[in-house]
């Protein structure tokens, strides 16, 4: 296949700065069809080659690697239904107009929950305030801020409004904790990861680097933002404010990969969707790849969304099918899996370096599907 005009299109993205540097990969059918490298793995201090082994945060795309993956499998152990109400595991969740919350309304953003939070502010302030030095990026960190998610106020009743959301996916970070028992670091690693033969896909979690004075390849991992607060470019730490002050484990972000690894759980997915792979059953991975219909209109499905149809433009672009799946990260990450074509795309970039200001991948993403797909398809 002749993908001249992919590799224009990304060298083009990189001169016009939509970000330092990407890796893109295209799968068909099992065989990887393009995997290439484009522009810098670091702007600041000192501009540095990008490689397809380079090591991304993956942002938002934990929420469907990671926290999805193992919803997936408590329901498959039977731990947990879909139309469970949250307050059956936590009482205190029922408070502020919670009771009806479902764990569906939770994977599908209908909770009511708002989109973001800065919870990471309260935890810097009980520090100064209240003398809890040395609480940020701890798990008694992440125990406060599942605290606070039991006492949140809804921006909307359960089930009559679509609104993505971090709050929820945290939710289910702490379920997935309590539930298990483990960290939910720990439970992925054991659960999904190692036994999937994954090495590097991983959260980091910064209190165990600490503790063990672990020294991290730095200069294999894509740097995002020069951070106001933490005064310093972050490579090697998760970007997300409310993860990294939750420990760099959460629910919502935390995770981080290279693109072979995503690629390979995302295979695995997909086998499991065929019936052709026995980590979960196609019947658990074909529901929570279809669209619900909780609120008129919705794109989501359980963990992952679908291409927004006419006149919105989807970053899937417009020759991916409507039956596919896929979501971002805000740091620049993005999966998109066409299911009747058989084909995915995955893109990890730092567009976030060194500022998050960078918003030019908005109108890239559906130009750069676009021409991937007119390439496969042509063949």
């Amino acid at each position: 296949m002749d993908f001249t005009t992919v590799d224009r299109a990304l060298d083009t993205a990189v001169e016009q700065g939509v970000f330092p540097g990407a890796v893109v990969l295209v799968n068909q059918a099992g065989t990887v069809r393009y995997r290439q490298a484009f522009g810098s793995r670091s702007l600041e201090p000192e501009r540095t080659p990008l490689t397809t082994e380079t090591i991304f945060d993956l942002a938002s795309l934990t929420k469907p690697l990671a926290t999805t993956v193992a919803i997936m499998l408590m329901v498959k152990e039977r731990k947990l239904r879909l139309d469970d109400r949250v307050s059956r595991f936590f009482p205190n969740f029922s408070m502020q107009g919670k009771a009806p919350i479902t764990f569906r309304h939770l994977l599908s953003h209908s909770s009511g929950f708002s989109a973001w939070k800065p919870f990471y502010q309260e935890i810097i302030n009980r520090e100064v305030h209240e003398g809890k030095v040395g609480l940020t990026s701890t798990r008694s960190a992440r125990e406060f801020v599942h605290t606070q998610l039991q006492r949140e106020k809804l921006e909307a009743p359960p089930g009559q409004k679509a609104g993505y959301s971090d709050l929820g996916f945290m939710m289910l970070g702490a379920t997935i904790e309590d539930l298990s028992g483990l960290g939910l670091d720990q439970y992925c690693q054991e659960k999904i990861f190692h036994p999937l033969g994954l090495s590097v896909l991983t959260f980091l979690n910064l209190e165990l680097i600490r503790r063990h004075k672990r020294h991290l390849p730095v200069e294999q991992y894509a740097p995002t933002e020069r951070c106001p607060w933490r005064k310093r470019v972050l490579c090697a730490e998760v970007h997300d404010d409310n993860a990294y002050a939750m420990g760099g484990v959460a629910g919502h972000a935390g995770l981080f990969s290279s693109i072979d690894e995503v690629d390979r759980l995302v295979s695995i997915l997909l086998a499991c969707y065929r019936g052709e792979h026995t980590f979960l059953p196609a019947e658990i991975v074909r529901q929570f790849w279809t669209r619900q219909d909780i609120v008129p209109g919705s794109t989501w499905c359980l963990g992952w969304d679908t291409p927004s149809p006419p006149p919105q433009r989807s970053s899937a672009g417009q020759f991916f099918s409507p039956h596919s799946v896929g979501h971002l990260g805000f740091t620049g990450t993005s999966i998109w899996i066409d299911l009747d074509k058989q084909i995915h795309v995955i893109v990890l970039s730092n567009r976030v370096h060194p500022r998050r200001d960078n918003d030019k991948i908005q109108a890239f993403r559906p130009l750069l599907h676009d021409a991937v797909m007119q390439v496969v398809s042509s063949q």
